[in-house]
């Protein structure tokens, strides 16, 4: 028998991350620039953390700066309105979230490299190729591209409210019951799996339970370990060729929430939430995962983010149908009712 499998990986061609590491961007910025000029994608806030700063570092080089809002099909529309008569070399998304999904997004649809530049630890999407873009009904989590390098300035980050980081802690303890999805859809569906992957995930994620006392407000260390952790979670991605390592029933639960109506949670919220119901249903320690939670600061119970008891039931109920092609604990057909409100009331989502 011929064997002819084959898989492209694509990694970060530098990483910069501590204390001051925003100074290297100039050096970072001229290697992938290899003609035309850069673009800086940003919203007002990050501007002002970071985006100015990066102006006063770039030297030599033609940059341009467009200040956005949210990650929307029509952000994405006015970006590439904005930049149509320029020749646009490399992009750099400066930001927590938003900004980085319509940077990596903007940088695979023009083809050119994407530079991470991350002010706040809040999830996981600052090192993966995909890009969480809304369309106005729903959250589309999109293919995009792989940070060709990501500068993480961690003095820089620990500016940002604390939520942020425990939001992107949160995403990143997930990880366990992602891959422990994804080892289902292994054995039930024969999809392919990683065990290099996996292993990486899972240990990203052990990492932060097991360190979960030193994630603390005001403490450059924890956006360390926090932002440390997030690109392992990155690697992990690239090696399985998917975001199947670092996303599974937990992240079907908050992408519905984000439908139905997230109230005022952010994604890492909205997937710890998702995570432990998602344990409670693979069978797992829920409980200690609770806990983990609590010790870092991240609420669990819907009601404290004003999402109502119907809409968690809902969502729940529901959110396999988000990407149908994904198997996970949720199975393929609708839970009843009566399955969601029993496993979020025990786990005390509602």
């Amino acid at each position: 028998m011929i064997f002819n499998k084959i898989r492209s990986m694509h990694f970060p061609n530098d990483v910069f991350i501590g204390h001051n590491a925003i100074v290297n961007i100039n050096d970072v910025v001229k290697k992938n620039l290899r003609s035309g000029e850069a673009l800086i994608i940003t919203g007002n806030k990050t501007y002002e953390l970071a985006g100015k700063y990066i102006e006063k570092l770039l030297d030599d080089i033609q940059y341009n700066v467009l200040i956005v809002d949210g990650a929307s099909i029509d952000t994405l529309n006015f970006i590439k309105n904005e930049i149509k008569n320029s020749k646009i070399g490399v992009v750099i998304g400066v930001g927590g979230g938003s900004k980085i999904d319509l940077a990596k997004k903007t940088a695979a649809d023009i083809g050119v490299p994407f530079i991470s530049v991350p002010t706040a630890p809040s999830h996981d999407g600052i090192a993966s190729p995909r890009a969480s873009i809304s369309d106005g009904k729903s959250v589309l989590s999109v293919e995009a591209v792989m940070p060709s390098a990501i500068v993480a300035d961690t003095s820089i980050m620990l500016k940002a409210p604390y939520r942020f980081a425990a939001a992107g802690a949160a995403d990143v303890i997930a990880n366990i019951t992602a891959v422990e999805d994804w080892r289902l859809a292994y054995r039930l569906k024969g999809e392919e799996f990683s065990s290099t992957a996996a292993i990486i995930s899972e240990y990203t994620s052990k990492e932060l339970m097991e360190n979960a006392n030193m994630i603390q407000p005001g403490m450059e260390e924890s956006i360390w370990l926090i932002t440390k952790e997030i690109l392992a979670s990155g690697t992990a991605m690239a090696i399985a060729g998917t975001s199947r390592p670092a996303s599974g029933s937990e992240h079907l639960f908050a992408h519905a929430l984000e439908v139905l109506g997230r109230g005022t949670s952010m994604h890492g919220e909205q997937v710890a939430m998702g995570s432990l119901v998602s344990m409670y249903l693979q069978g797992g320690d829920w409980i200690k995962l609770k806990e983990t939670y609590k010790k870092i600061g991240v609420q669990t119970k819907a009601s404290e983010y004003g999402i109502s008891d119907d809409i968690a039931i809902k969502a729940l109920s529901i959110a396999h149908r988000l990407r149908p092609e994904r198997y996970t604990i949720l199975g393929e057909t609708d839970l009843s009712t009566r399955v969601a409100e029993k496993a979020l009331k025990i786990t005390g989502i509602i």
